[in-house]
């Protein structure tokens, strides 16, 4: 009998844990992983990097446009400038591996006067797609574009607005890609 009651109780002891396990099993839910929605694009049709270069289609570059303050610059750059003085606010970002570009503005009595961008590569197929798509973006935003040596100008002349350049130009070596962009007042 000292037996029996030995191995009901090691027996009930072994069925209870095994409850218990089942227990927690039971109750733990397997974890849901929210789905991250993809980021709306803002620049259908065109490369994914026009949405982190020129982020938006309002103004004329990052939604800002010639004669904005120094404060409204610093509010639509994502970093502290790398360099400032009173005329110029520099930055600099790395868009992945193999491409990172700067951001030069020049501003005269804190009115900006000049954006000067550079697109630099190590991937010359994507440097020669970024270039056609800028071509694109700019060619349908400002009218009648000029190609010359290299460079493709557009000229803003519309409405009130005082009328700017917008200098486009593939300077890539064959081993480097590079994309410069200037937009300034036109004099």
């Amino acid at each position: 009998m000292c037996n029996f009651t030995l191995v009901l109780k090691i027996s009930l002891k072994i069925v209870g844990t095994i409850l218990a396990f089942a227990l927690v099993i039971v109750s733990c839910k397997p974890e849901v992983k929210e789905k991250e929605k993809p980021k709306a694009r803002v620049f259908e049709g065109f490369h994914p990097l026009l949405d982190e270069i020129i982020i938006t289609k309002q103004g004329v570059f990052r939604g800002l446009n010639l004669n904005s303050k120094a404060e409204a610059i610093k509010t639509v750059e994502k970093i502290a400038p790398i360099e400032t003085t009173p005329g110029h606010l520099y930055f600099e970002y790395k868009a992945d591996s193999t491409t990172n570009y700067s951001i030069d503005y020049t501003l005269n009595n804190d009115s900006l006067e000049e954006i000067n961008v550079q697109i630099d590569s190590d991937d010359l197929e994507l440097t020669s797609y970024l270039f056609c798509d800028f071509k694109d973006y700019y060619a349908n935003k400002l009218p009648n574009p000029q190609e010359d040596k290299g460079y493709v100008v557009y000229n803003c002349f519309e409405g009130q607005r005082k009328p700017f350049v917008v200098s486009l130009s593939d300077n890539s070596t064959p081993t480097k890609g590079r994309i410069n962009m200037v937009i300034y007042k036109d004099k």
